[in-house]
C-alpha cells in the first residue's frame, strides 16, 4: 500500500497543473457547501433565538405565526389589539412574574417604532439569555419629564447616522414614504443599544406614554381637522395606555406555562392568545426553510460539478497515460493495481481539495463574521464543526472517491498490448 501511495504521489506530481485546478474546484465547492451549512445553521440559532427568556407572548385572538411576526420580528400587522385592563389582570396571576407590554404601529425612516415600558431592558433577553446592553447612554426614563426620550437599535442609528441627543420625529403607520408625521412632537436620542442580531436591532424604542401623546390629536389613524395639541400641552392629559398590541410575559417556574397558557386563553373579558415562542418560532421556520434547502441544494450541485469534473480530467488523462500504466502492468501490477492507482490518485485530489475548503470557509466565517452582524445582523460563530458540516465534508470525500472509481474502471479493462502496441 505504501508503495501504492508513493506511485499514486509521483504520478499526480507530474500533473500538477491540471489536478491542481480540480483540486481548487473542489475546494471552492467543498468550501460553499460548509460555509452555507453554518450559516443556515447559525441563522437558524439567531431566528429562533430572537426572543429569549420570554415564556408566552399574549395577543389578541390570532394565530401563533402571525402573533410572533409581528409582536417579535415586526412582519405585518396586528388584528387587534388587547385592553391594558387584561395586560393588568395578567400580570396579577399567582404565576406571572413579570409582563411588558408593547404597542406597535408607528415608524421612523422605514424602521418600526416600539413602544413599551421600562421594563423592557431589564426583563427582555435574546440568544442565550443575554439581556440588552446599552452601548451609549441611557434607557428612556418612562415619565412625563422624559416624555419625549427615544433608545435606537444598533441598525438604526448606524444606519441613520445617529447620535445621542439628535432630534428624531416618527411617523404614523410602518409606510416611510407616505405615512404621516408626527411632526409636532421630536423626540429625543438618549440611547443606543448594542448590536443583538434580532429584530431589536432596527426598531426605535419609546415609552408607552408618548406613544399615547403623539396620538392625542388624532382619530381614526388620522389627525384631527383644527385640533393641535402642542409637545408640552400633552402633558397635561391622562397619557396611560387604553390598549397594546401585545405582551410579553415572564413566569415564576416554567412549569406553569401552559396553566397561564389555558388561563390567557379562557380570558372572558376579550378573546386572547397566547403562544409559547419556541413552538411558533419552529413553526416560523418550517414556512421559510424551503429557501435554505434550495441554496444547499445548488450548493450541492456546485460540488457536483467539481467532482464531474475531477473524472473528466482523469478520463482524459488516461489516454496520454496508457503507456505507463502498460509498463506498470507489464513489470508485474495487476489490473486491480492499476483500479486502485487511480482511485487512490481520485482520492489524494479530493482529500486535498475538500481540507482546503474547509480551511476557506473557517477562515471565511471568521474574517467575515463581524461585517456580517454588522450589516445583516446575523451571528456567524467561529466555531468547531457541527455534526452537518462533517456529514457534508464526508459527503464530498465519498463521492470524489466513488468518481475516481469511474476512470480507475476504465484502466482496468485496457489490456496489456493496448497500452505498448503502438498507435497509427
Amino acid at each position: 500500500m505504501k508503495a501504492l501511495l508513493h506511485v499514486a504521489w509521483r504520478s499526480a506530481l507530474n500533473r500538477r497543473g491540471t489536478l491542481a485546478l480540480v483540486m481548487l474546484s473542489i475546494a471552492l465547492a467543498t468550501a460553499l457547501l460548509l460555509a452555507l451549512e453554518r450559516l443556515r445553521a447559525d441563522v437558524r440559532d439567531g431566528f429562533s433565538q430572537a426572543v429569549s427568556g420570554t415564556d408566552l407572548v399574549v395577543g389578541a385572538r390570532t394565530g401563533p405565526v402571525p402573533l410572533m411576526l409581528y409582536a417579535v420580528f415586526r412582519v405585518g400587522g396586528a388584528t387587534n389589539n388587547i385592553g391594558m385592563d387584561s395586560v393588568r389582570a395578567l400580570a396579577q396571576h399567582r404565576s406571572v412574574a413579570w409582563v411588558v407590554p408593547i404597542s406597535l404601529g408607528d415608524s421612523h425612516r422605514g424602521f418600526p417604532v416600539v413602544g413599551t415600558s421600562t421594563g423592557y431592558f431589564e426583563h427582555f433577553a435574546y440568544g442565550d439569555r443575554q439581556p440588552l446592553v446599552l452601548a451609549q447612554g441611557r434607557a428612556f426614563a418612562g415619565t412625563l419629564d422624559g416624555l419625549y426620550e427615544a433608545v435606537l437599535g444598533a441598525e438604526v442609528a448606524r444606519e441613520l447616522g445617529y447620535r445621542l441627543g439628535d432630534r428624531i420625529t416618527l411617523s404614523h403607520g410602518l409606510g416611510a414614504a407616505l405615512a404621516a408625521g408626527h411632526d409636532d412632537k421630536p423626540f429625543t436620542v438618549v440611547g443606543v443599544l448594542a448590536a443583538t442580531g434580532t429584530p431589536v436591532d432596527r426598531s426605535v424604542h419609546v415609552s408607552l406614554q408618548a406613544i399615547e401623546a403623539i396620538h392625542l390629536d388624532w382619530a381614526g389613524g388620522a389627525p384631527m381637522p383644527g385640533l393641535r395639541i402642542p409637545a408640552e400641552a400633552a402633558r397635561k392629559f391622562d397619557l396611560e395606555p387604553k390598549a397594546v398590541t401585545a405582551a410579553l410575559v415572564g413566569l415564576k417556574t416554567r412549569a406553569a406555562v401552559f396553566n397561564v397558557q389555558r388561563w390567557v386563553n379562557d380570558y372572558e373579558a376579550e378573546p386572547l392568545t397566547a403562544v409559547l415562542p419556541g413552538v411558533a418560532l419552529d413553526e416560523l421556520w418550517q414556512l421559510i426553510a424551503v429557501g435554505e434547502r434550495s441554496l444547499l441544494a445548488v450548493s450541492a450541485l456546485v460540488a457536483l460539478v467539481s467532482l464531474a469534473s475531477l473524472v473528466a480530467v482523469v478520463l482524459a488523462g488516461l489516454n496520454e497515460r496508457r503507456r505507463e500504466l502498460a509498463v506498470l502492468r507489464a513489470v508485474g501490477a495487476g489490473p486491480r493495481h492499476v483500479l486502485a492507482l487511480l482511485a487512490v490518485e481520485g482520492a489524494l485530489v479530493t482529500l486535498a481539495g475538500a481540507l482546503l475548503g474547509a480551511a476557506v470557509a473557517a477562515l471565511a466565517v471568521w474574517t467575515a463574521g463581524p461585517l456580517v452582524q454588522q450589516q445583516f445582523g446575523i451571528t456567524l460563530r467561529a466555531a468547531a464543526p457541527t455534526l452537518p458540516q462533517w456529514g457534508l465534508f464526508g459527503a464530498v470525500l465519498a463521492a470524489g472517491m466513488l468518481a475516481s472509481l469511474v476512470p480507475g474502471w476504465r484502466a482496468y479493462r485496457l489490456s496489456l498490448a493496448d497500452g505498448l502496441s503502438p498507435r497509427t
